[in-house]
């Protein structure tokens, strides 16, 4: 045996001495970081995709950071984890859609030419007979003096829409208003059972039947969009639907594109009946809540929330033989950077004012749903929420020297942000990517839906960082590369939560909560302090 483990040792350092030279040691606040990333974005945890055993795993492991931070368990019955019932939902069937008319045979819509259909959460079979009325694009924004819904009453009927939406709002106004969920939901407030959206030109039968995912209601129906979404049409479908009508298709389709195009709604001839089939899945997925509580007697009652991420993309289509997405930018190192930010307030001699929570939301990736279910659901009155800073995949391959700050011109978050950040030597930017509507695509804007202000911060482009961005975006973004054989500069990522924290303290410990700024749409939207 002696001899045998001396001619191991000799071969171990024979191998030593032929590797390479190792990358400088790193502080131990960067270990920290990289350690937690190392974990969440393992092979081993297959990409934690919510409603997974691998999710799971990354959930408790959060939590026991949080323990170890000394942070209050804020989930279900006194644990870190609130739980998520979540359904996985796809359209079983090619579904039906016929119009009828006094007078005249019933209309079929071909599926794959005129339709494809939608699905129905929870409800295996779905029927719907109803009359449809045309809304033009389907929006109503007061502040731009736009009602598509006006001289029409839809309560009780189906609303057909027009998949566009108008380039002259402002660009994150038109982020929101493309998402059919918020037409579905503007469709629904005014009665409407169900949706259609029209697509102009033709349409494709790929990925019909792929599936979504929501949170879920105790009955197994769909928690975030209430009014079904019942099929997407063609142009041939939708030449079909207004057979008969005051406004022929024929005259609406040259003026879709037109951004000076306004349409006239109107209740459509006949009768549509809609017969869909759906194939559901329950699963389970958690959230991961812990409280730091303020010391303030009065304003400690006040909740800041620290949010980001957990889930990934799991396991998926394989990129050079590889098939595990492990988002490591995306978000392990937001997942990080909280864990992190948690234990900087923990040991810090100075305690804030307000409680600041810490959450690690699920199922991001399929639509903001954790972050819709703990806004909807939270774990303490959600009047004391008084603002969301979201952490979600900062790239940090270079020394940024300044931060694009989504969401904080619309508040009184805006100077507290700038005065945090320029004590770090950092500035703020605008959106150099407008046109993205990255302001609703991250967990924060299920806050804003709340009436909550709230803020999503990036390393900024300056520099050297517009190159780094388009090259993550290109070469890494949703993709089996986004995993630590990237670069990662620790350094800057301990940059990220300084930012971040500095925020988070100054939110914390401010005089006044807070507010919109007068006029802003989001905030009159919904209802949020100071808006009015």
């Amino acid at each position: 045996m002696a001899g045998g483990i001396a001619a191991m040792l000799a071969l171990s350092g024979a191998a030593f001495a032929r590797a390479p030279a190792e990358a400088p040691a790193l502080t131990p606040d960067q270990a920290a970081l990289k350690a937690h990333v190392m974990f969440l974005a393992a092979d081993a945890l297959r990409g934690r995709e919510a409603g997974t055993p691998d999710y799971m795993i990354a959930a408790e492991y959060v939590a026991s950071r949080f323990f170890a931070a000394g942070l209050k368990p804020a989930g279900d019955d006194g644990t870190y984890l609130q739980r998520v019932p979540l359904v996985r939902f796809r359209a079983a069937a090619q579904g039906d859609l016929v119009l009828t008319r006094k007078g005249a045979a019933p209309l079929p819509l071909v599926f794959g030419r005129d339709f494809v259909p939608g699905a129905i959460a929870g409800k295996a079979q779905f029927a719907l007979d109803a009359p449809v009325v045309f809304v033009g694009q389907g929006i109503v924004a007061p502040k731009y003096k736009r009602n598509d819904y006006a001289g029409v009453d839809v309560r009780g009927k189906i609303v057909a829409y027009i998949a566009r939406t108008p380039v002259t709002l402002p660009s994150e106004e038109r982020a929101h208003f493309a998402a059919p969920a918020t037409r579905a939901a503007i469709a629904g407030d005014r009665g409407a059972v169900g949706v259609i959206a029209i697509e102009p030109g033709s349409i494709t039968e790929a990925g019909w039947d792929r599936p979504q995912m929501s949170w879920a209601k105790a009955d197994g129906t769909d928690g975030m969009t209430a009014t079904p979404i019942l099929a997407v049409i063609s142009g041939s479908g939708a030449t079909k639907l207004f057979v008969g009508a005051r406004t022929s298709w024929e005259k609406i389709a040259p003026r879709v594109d037109d951004p000076e195009a306004s349409f006239k709604a109107e209740q459509l001839p006949g009768m549509m009946t809609v017969a869909l089939k759906t194939q559901s899945e329950q699963l389970v997925s958690a959230n991961v809540a812990g409280l730091l509580p303020g010391t303030d007697p009065a304003l400690g009652r006040e909740v800041v929330v620290l949010s980001a991420h957990l889930d990934g993309l799991g396991v998926g289509p394989p990129v050079n033989g590889d098939a595990i997405y492990n988002g490591a930018e995306d978000n392990a190192v937001g997942i990080a950077a909280l864990i992190e930010a948690a234990r900087r307030f923990r040991t810090s001699d100075m305690p804030t004012r307000r409680s600041i929570l810490f959450l690690a939301v699920t199922a991001e990736e399929e639509g903001l749903i954790g972050s819709d279910y703990f806004a909807t659901h939270p774990p303490l009155p959600s009047a004391r929420i008084v603002a969301d800073v979201n952490f979600d995949m900062p790239v940090l391959s270079y020394a940024f020297t300044d931060m694009t700050v989504f969401g904080a011109d619309r508040s009184t978050l805006g100077p507290i942000v700038s005065q945090a950040v320029a004590a770090l030597g950092v500035t703020t930017s605008p959106d150099p990517n407008p046109e993205q509507g990255f302001f609703v695509r991250s967990d924060h804007y299920r806050f804003v839906q709340q009436g909550i202000p709230s803020v999503f911060l990036w390393p900024g482009q300056a520099g050297p960082g517009k190159a780094a961005f388009e090259t993550f975006l290109k070469e890494r973004y949703h993709l089996p590369s986004d995993d630590l054989t990237q670069p990662i500069d620790w350094a800057q990522g301990l940059r990220f939560v300084a930012a971040n924290t500095a925020i988070t303290r100054a939110i914390a410990d401010a005089p006044e909560r807070p507010r919109w700024n007068k006029g802003d749409f989001f905030g009159l939207l919904y209802g949020g302090p100071g808006a009015k």
